[in-house]
């Protein structure tokens, strides 16, 4: 996901997820690709719409609760929602470059 000319509260938001790591890849959630939305109303109102490696994730529980708290910490947000889809599935196409040179895939 890319997000062009993020907002300053965008901005706060994607720096929080680029610090979640999913414990079995050594790369963010972020640039895993497992983020497919992101969204702010204007009341500072979060919603993400994100997903997981697989539906049988280990930490299918723990993640969503961890993108939770962590987007709650930031001062200005005043709710967050958490929306998991597993549509489109994820795969490694989604994985950022960034992500693929950390990974060794390029």
């Amino acid at each position: 996901m890319e997000i062009l000319n993020p907002s300053p509260l965008e901005a706060k938001i994607i720096e929080k997820l680029k610090d979640i790591f999913d414990p079995e890849i050594p790369v963010n959630i972020f640039d895993l690709g497992l983020i497919y939305g992101i969204r702010v109303n204007p009341e500072n109102e979060v919603h993400i719409i994100m997903t997981l490696t697989s539906p049988n994730c280990p930490v299918a529980e723990s993640l969503p609760n961890d993108v939770h708290n962590e987007i709650l910490s930031i001062e200005e947000v005043k709710n967050v929602n958490i929306e998991l889809s597993f549509d489109p599935p994820w795969d490694k196409d989604m994985l950022s470059e960034e992500a693929m040179l950390e990974l060794g895939l390029l």
